[in-house]
């Protein structure tokens, strides 16, 4: 019986290490798997990620740098990317948004261009 116990006491230990990752902005531990069974690359907090993968060389990354939230992008199909900018290389990088991800972040930086435009509103007064 005391085999049983070491064999479950440590196979949630040996998932725990294998499926999760550390935040490489806020430190938060998090499930590679998201709350709806999906792949998750960014952390559901802060939505900041690690650049692991050279998707302009098409390899794995040497640069490690921390990849930043930056933007929202919404496909044909109506789903939502997650826009990462490398804080090291600038390489740039999209993901799907997973469903427990911060509301308020991707809200936020969804508005951003509106409440923020690149030139000033009260042009529109004259129109």
């Amino acid at each position: 019986m005391s085999n049983t116990k070491k064999t479950l006491s440590s196979t949630p230990h040996n998932i725990l290490k294998l499926g999760t990752f550390s935040c490489v902005r806020c430190g938060l531990t998090v499930s590679a798997a998201a709350s709806d069974g999906t792949r998750r690359n960014h952390c559901p907090s802060c939505l900041h990620s690690q650049h692991v993968v050279d998707h302009v060389e098409g390899g794995s990354s040497d640069c490690q740098g921390r990849m930043s939230p930056i933007a929202i992008a919404v496909l044909r199909t109506g789903d939502w990317m997650v826009v990462h900018r490398c804080v090291r290389c600038d390489e740039l990088t999209s993901n799907p948004i997973c469903a427990d991800d911060n509301q308020l972040i991707l809200m936020r930086m969804a508005v951003r261009p509106l409440a923020q435009p690149p030139f000033p509103l009260e042009t529109f007064g004259d129109l």
